[in-house]
């Protein structure tokens, strides 16, 4: 246990993850909020609404990807966070106030929504390669792995208080307390010793030198099947508040409280999967294959279960895979990367991720809506198991195969190169 959490010894990733933790629960209670109030409350369960909002949240994180990525190699990074933390904040502010006093109308969350996104395209690669600054290279892999646990678990607690909230008070007031949350990051980014960061080299280069960073994924062929495996998720798979959402209202007939039970419930695969990525020290294309196949098996199941509670529990399992998945991909490529183009690649891989939600997000929901959540889900299996037969086809062409007799038996060995 002490190897698990070993990244907790320095204070301070101990501080920021303290604060990460809270703002997270703020974040994953306002994304179910807003969801329902979309679904239910703006529209008439229209998913391709739902579908529409996370496009334009996740779609300027590639639209920006030149200057993100600069800026996350090229800035102060704890000074930037500080920024984007606080506009977040604000946000969350004018939305909940809006939302309480009965003005807020659609056109309005599709506008906070990029407005979101915009801040987020800047925040996010900052965010994920400031964990290096924290800890050090030694610890990178486990301080990735548990920054995912506290992402996953308040993605648990969020979603099952934001439903109890909304039922209670309302959307706007779920709102409020993202708002207030984000206090505790910015005094956690406050309260470090800037002293004992690990600072890097600055990346060298103008905005555009982000092509440089697509040059350095062309050459690397590890890299472009993992980016690649990650698209074919990211599109398909990683609509969980389409896939959730209209499952719970359409398919099941349930209210708030039991939508954020389910998503509470993917959550704690989710942070099972984190936990588990936490005592690996660096990850391999076989477990992100494994992890996408799982994943893809999952979603097929969860289409076809007949009530809420064995779909919660096929959830957990569509978590589990999921967060396997992506954080062995994260750690994979912030280890395989030379740090001075870290930023860069980070911001590709990042973009690739959530970027590839604008694609999806509206097809997925258009699938909803036509031919029925099931369906949509579908989507999503097939996305997992394509991302599964990327891996397969890197580790043919480029695996190392040793037969090896151990005991009497007979073990198929890889030894994965980059080409």
């Amino acid at each position: 246990m002490p190897a698990l959490f070993r990244s907790l010894s320095i204070y301070n990733y101990r501080v920021w993850a303290a604060g990460a933790l809270v703002s997270n629960v703020g974040t994953w209670m306002q994304r179910t909020a807003q969801d329902w109030l979309v679904l239910t409350e703006l529209t008439h369960h229209n998913a391709t609404a739902v579908g529409i909002v996370m496009a334009l949240q996740f779609g300027p994180l590639a639209l920006l990807l030149p200057l993100s990525g600069y800026a996350a190699d090229r800035l102060d990074r704890r000074r930037l966070l500080i920024a984007t933390q606080a506009a977040m904040g604000v946000l969350a502010l004018v939305l909940g106030g809006l939302t309480i006093c009965g003005l807020v109308r659609l056109w309005q969350v599709y506008g906070f929504a990029l407005a979101l996104g915009c801040v987020t395209a800047f925040d996010s690669p900052a965010r994920q390669t400031f964990v290096a600054e924290l800890v050090g290279e030694a610890d990178l892999a486990n301080a990735v792995a548990l920054n995912s646990t506290s992402f996953n678990a308040a993605r648990m607690i969020g979603p099952a208080m934001a439903g109890v909230l909304i039922a209670l008070v309302g959307s706007g007031w779920v709102f409020l307390i993202n708002a207030a949350s984000f206090v505790a990051v910015l005094g956690a980014l406050a309260a470090l010793r800037v002293g004992a960061l690990h600072r890097r080299d600055r990346g060298t280069g103008k905005p555009g030198g982000l092509t440089d960073g697509f040059r350095y994924v062309h050459g690397r062929p590890d890299l472009r099947a993992v980016l690649l495996m990650l698209f074919l998720i990211g599109t398909f798979g990683l609509n969980f508040p389409i896939f959730i959402s209209t499952m719970s209202v359409s398919i099941f007939h349930g209210g708030a409280g039991q939508y954020g039970t389910l998503s509470s419930a993917m959550a704690l695969g989710s942070v099972t999967g984190a936990l588990l990525a936490a005592r690996r020290a660096k990850p391999q294309v076989t477990l992100l294959l494994g992890g996408a196949a799982l994943f893809g098996t999952a979603c097929a199941l969860a289409a076809i279960m007949p009530g809420p509670i064995p779909f919660g529990l096929v959830l957990i399992l569509v978590g589990l895979a999921a967060q396997t998945f992506t954080t062995s991909t994260n750690a994979l490529v912030q280890l395989s990367t030379a740090p001075h183009m870290r930023g860069r690649v980070i911001a590709i891989q990042l973009a690739i991720a959530l970027g590839s939600t604008p694609i999806g997000a509206p097809i997925v929901g258009w699938v909803a809506d036509r031919l029925g959540p099931r369906w949509a889900l579908g989507v999503g299996a097939a996305g997992g198991l394509g991302a599964a037969l990327v891996g397969v086809a890197y580790l043919l062409r480029y695996a190392r195969l040793r037969i090896r007799s151990e005991n009497g038996r007979m073990r198929v060995l890889m030894d994965e190169g980059t080409g």
